[in-house]
């Protein structure tokens, strides 16, 4: 159950630059107003805004800006959000699903095409990629909450499905990454709270089930795209299923 992911998802890599905190809040922000909207201004009774609040706590956004973002929900004057996800290929093959929460469609799917092919990579059709990823719910700890062994016992005793080590960068501790059925996010997370504290995020995420392997040049252009992609206002998450060496992530930085 346990091990070390490979994945290189554009939000754990190592060495994540300052410049993404802020929109990092905004993103963060942005799901708080969406959950409220969607399902109610209090987190008891809406699963989705309780996850969403967890995340933006578990990335020390100020209380005042999370409570802005609620109260902004029930403040009537919120754009109608759409979801929707893209699909794509990026350097050497690598599939990249991408998730949007727009007001505009034509916009976010003009942007979103443009990152593609800009940095060497192509749009491709709904389904195109999907199927190398399973959605599946992830939810991260600190490495200095508590011990591989104990995040283990929790986990299962939570009915989680797998527990990974991920390593961390020079000012980043490493993480544990709990991963369980999608529809038993809520209900693992509550789980693990109650037993370790408050997660650093919970998330229904797509994790990769067939590996792209990718080295050389290719992995500075695979990074140019997904930060591309990511700069996007209207793009809430991006994945990859790409396996990169440490060597070639070190070269990156």
């Amino acid at each position: 159950m346990a091990g070390h992911s490979k994945w290189a998802n554009i939000q754990h890599r190592k060495g994540r630059q300052d410049k993404a905190r802020a929109k990092l809040f905004s993103k963060l922000s942005k799901e708080v107003t969406i959950a409220a909207k969607m399902g109610g201004p209090d987190p008891d009774m809406n699963p989705r805004l309780r996850l969403a609040v967890a995340n933006a706590k578990g990335q020390s956004m100020p209380k005042d800006n999370i409570q802005r973002a609620i109260d902004k929900a029930t403040g009537g004057d919120v754009e109608a959000y759409e979801e929707i996800r893209y699909e794509g290929f990026g350097p050497g093959g690598v599939g990249i699903i991408v998730e949007v929460s727009t007001d505009n469609r034509n916009r976010a799917a003009s942007d979103v095409r443009a990152a593609f092919t800009k940095n060497g990579g192509n749009m491709g059709e709904t389904g195109a990629v999907s199927f190398m990823f399973e959605q599946v719910g992830e939810i991260r700890y600190d490495q200095t909450v508590a011990d591989e062994e104990k995040i283990f016992e929790a986990a299962i005793e939570a009915g989680a499905e797998d527990v990974q080590q991920e390593e961390g960068g020079e000012d980043e501790p490493g993480e544990h990454v709990v991963y369980c059925a999608r529809e038993d996010l809520g209900d693992v997370s509550k789980a693990l709270e109650a037993s370790i504290g408050e997660a650093k995020s919970a998330n229904i995420i797509w994790r990769p089930t067939t590996s792209t392997p990718l080295e050389g040049e290719k992995v500075a252009s695979l990074f140019k795209l997904l930060e591309a992609l990511e700069d996007l206002d209207d793009v809430q998450t991006v994945f990859d299923n790409s396996e990169i060496s440490d060597e070639d992530m070190a070269a990156v930085g």
